[in-house]
């Protein structure tokens, strides 16, 4: 199994979640680190799930600038306004887009941030639970 390893007698799955029956067994410090483990497992899965979003939009959006630019300025268009459509100029629409691909942008790169931090975060508390899980063994006499 690729997406597991075992510390002592605990199983761990990488995605975060604890197998075994002696979970209760062990010290609280170390229920607590499984758990915030977690957590935080969670917290970088909807960030990778807001990045994606983003890039979807961004990309749509690229492709929907791509388009306009192929349009002469003369052509009837019409924007999304909630459930109507409004009929709009290309200069105005295009104003628009690049307006909201820029916010994507900057949206992007505080992405990034959280996930490096919260990726960060996890190898530490992965590290942790290791040194907790996996005592060092005294030398033998």
């Amino acid at each position: 199994m690729d997406n597991a390893y075992l510390i002592g007698r605990v199983f761990v799955l990488t995605d975060g979640l604890v197998v075994s029956d002696e979970i209760s067994k062990l010290p609280p410090q170390v229920q607590e680190r499984i758990m915030r483990l977690q957590q935080l497992q969670q917290t970088l899965q909807t960030i990778l799930q807001q990045k994606q979003q983003v890039d979807m939009e961004s990309a749509e959006i690229d492709q929907t600038i791509a388009e306009l630019n192929k349009a002469t300025d003369e052509t009837t268009m019409y924007k999304a306004a909630g459930s109507l459509l409004i009929k709009a100029n290309k200069t105005d629409v295009t104003k628009d887009l690049n307006e909201r691909k820029e916010l994507l942008s900057t949206r992007t790169t505080v992405i990034a941030r959280q996930e490096e931090r919260m990726r960060s975060q996890l190898k530490e508390l992965q590290t942790k639970l290791q040194e907790d899980l996996n005592p060092v063994s005294s030398p033998p006499s």
